[in-house]
């Protein structure tokens, strides 16, 4: 990761190009780049990251966000098969300004995840149709997105379930005492004790 600055940046005539095309890109996105999240979050920055999800969900990914690149498909197609290139593969680098910084280890334990490439590598060859594959594709890594963020972001607990959840223990526990209780009196009547 290089710091330099946009004036330096934008100066240097090497650099002009490719920041000229890196601008556009990140512009053309038109994902908004996600919340930072601390390593214990305050509920301000979980409602702040929830809120990008959402956007998120609403919005998805475009075909400019990723690469994209075709094959033949395997598996019956007709007339189509080997002539037509209908297997969708979907790359995304894993250093996506779009991607939150703190879903990252999740997604590098993911299967989707290579290594090799540190990006993210999905394919599609559910329909003949190669946009239906590739939509297909976007709605996998949006999903993937999506999972890894809720994974990562702690939940509130709900006072109902906590209280269901101490009222099983409670009534477990009186069982127990009974069935031992039950089972102490007929040791007690085998023995003659009384």
């Amino acid at each position: 990761m290089y710091f330099l600055s946009l004036s330096t940046l934008a100066a240097s005539k090497t650099h002009r190009r490719f920041f000229q095309r890196s601008a556009v890109v990140f512009v053309r996105s038109g994902i908004a780049r996600p919340p930072g999240l601390s390593s214990s979050p305050t509920p301000e920055e979980i409602k702040n990251a929830k809120k990008w999800v959402d956007e998120f969900m609403q919005k998805g990914i475009s075909r400019d966000d990723v690469d994209l690149t075709f094959a033949r498909s395997s598996g019956p197609g007709g007339q189509n098969v080997n002539k037509v290139n209908t297997k969708a593969t979907l790359r995304c680098p894993i250093e996506k300004p779009w991607i939150p910084v703190w879903t990252r280890p999740w997604l590098l334990e993911h299967p989707y995840y290579v290594s090799s490439s540190n990006s993210l590598l999905i394919t599609s060859v559910q329909t003949r149709s190669q946009s239906q594959n590739v939509d297909d594709c976007l709605l996998k890594l949006k999903t993937l997105i999506r999972d890894a963020c809720l994974a990562v972001l702690p939940t509130p607990a709900d006072p109902q379930r906590i209280a269901r959840k101490e009222g099983h223990e409670y009534r477990a526990k009186a069982r127990n005492r009974m069935e031992k209780m039950k089972r102490s009196a007929v040791k007690k009547a085998r023995r003659g004790d009384d």
